[in-house]
């Protein structure tokens, strides 16, 4: 019986930016619905992992592959039409927008015309804010997002991924501007994401945070990873000696 390959790979990616290597013969996988934690200490290469998904980075050597098959990111677009959504500490999104416009940005619903589908827009962001990702204190898709906060700013990123179908979700630092209602709220929505086969790759240096919702744990290093276990198999003291001992 073959098995299934798996959703995205890394495979001997190394990235030099002249003569600093920021990767080095790295190899990993996501699987179907699998929440990963990418750990490491600053300077451990897990932003530059991140940027090279997103197709921001191109590899110097090795690939990457997408259901089984190699794969090359020469933009973000390429990215996102592979199914991944990166999701960053300080969001992408437009202050002086609409939660509508900055859900829809750079893919609106338009008519034969070229006119923007706005009420069709709108209904379908009021619809996603209240089934698909839960955001307390938000009543309107026609908020500005200037308006929010921190954690209502990353559930709207989400909520746009989420639209969108995206398979993946690259979640670079997420909780660090939040609070302590708001961090739970959006790890609640990775395993929320993760029942629905949404797979997450959670980029945190709290490793509690990424122990209670994560299935698996890649430790980097100066660019190397150093250890790569399943959440059954070891333990925060663990994952905290090698984070900080390598």
């Amino acid at each position: 019986m073959m098995s299934t390959p798996n959703l995205l790979e890394l495979h001997n990616i190394s990235k030099s930016f002249g003569a600093l290597t920021a990767l080095r013969n790295l190899s990993f996988h996501i699987g179907e619905g699998e929440v990963v934690g990418l750990l490491g200490d600053n300077g451990a290469g897990k932003s530059t992992t991140v940027n090279l998904i997103s197709g921001i980075h191109k590899p110097t050597d090795g690939y990457l592959s997408v259901d089984g098959k190699k794969t090359t990111f020469s933009c973000r677009s390429d990215s996102a039409d592979a199914g991944i959504e990166t999701i960053y500490q300080h969001t992408a999104l437009v202050d002086s927008l609409s939660i509508t416009r900055n859900i829809f940005m750079g893919r609106e619903l338009t008519d034969r015309f070229g006119f923007l589908r706005q009420r069709e827009m709108r209904d379908i962001a009021m619809e996603v804010l209240q089934n698909a990702v839960h955001i307390s204190g938000i009543d309107s898709p026609d908020t500005l997002v200037g308006n929010l906060s921190g954690g209502q700013k990353q559930a709207v990123a989400i909520a746009r991924a989420v639209y969108f179908k995206k398979r993946v979700l690259l979640l670079d630092e997420p909780t660090s501007a939040l609070s302590v209602r708001e961090t739970e709220a959006l790890l609640n929505q990775v395993l929320k994401l993760k029942a629905e086969n949404v797979s997450s790759v959670l980029v945190t240096h709290n490793l509690y945070h990424a122990y209670q919702v994560c299935d698996r744990f890649v430790i980097m290093s100066h660019g190397t990873k150093v250890f790569d276990v399943q959440k059954a198999d070891t333990t925060i003291s663990q994952l905290t000696e090698y984070v900080v001992l390598t």
